[in-house]
């Protein structure tokens, strides 16, 4: 087989450090922007971006010649670099440590991208912290409740 194909959706979960509420208008939908060209250009095509105040959506196409790590790595230090130029009282903007990215089987993109399309009207009801587990749950993650926040 001379070629290498690859089609990998994932969907990409960070909050803020120590889940603060630090993503407001008018710089949510720039950062959603922001995101998505980081994302363009590591080649991991950017599907869906969205969020909270206080965490990040992405689904995107992993590339074939980026590392996972590599692409949470590159985004979140350029986009809090970017999110601390945007205002002094962003000035202390962080990423948590940690991330959750979970593979999208291809016939529920549809899903996926309205689930992060809600995300506003869905945490009227549920915390991050609820939606995080609710994620590892279902993926099956094994996890210690004592390391998934710090």
């Amino acid at each position: 087989m001379g070629q290498s194909l690859v089609k990998n959706y994932i969907h990409i979960v960070f909050s803020t450090k120590n889940r603060e509420a630090l993503i407001f208008p008018p710089y949510e939908q720039e950062l959603h922007s922001y995101l998505g060209g980081i994302c363009k250009n590591l080649e991991c095509q950017p599907i869906k971006i969205g969020g909270y105040t206080d965490h990040i959506h992405i689904l995107c196409m992993l590339s074939k010649k980026v590392m996972l790590s590599k692409l949470l790595q590159e985004i979140k230090a350029h986009s809090s670099k970017w999110m601390k130029t945007k205002d002094d009282a962003l000035k202390n903007f962080y990423w948590q440590d940690g991330y959750g990215a979970f593979s999208v089987n291809p016939t529920e993109v549809d899903i996926v991208i309205a689930y992060i399309t809600n995300q506003h009207e869905h945490h009227t009801k549920k915390n991050f912290q609820d939606e995080y587990r609710t994620f590892l749950k279902k993926y099956n993650v094994e996890y210690d409740e004592r390391y998934v926040w710090d």
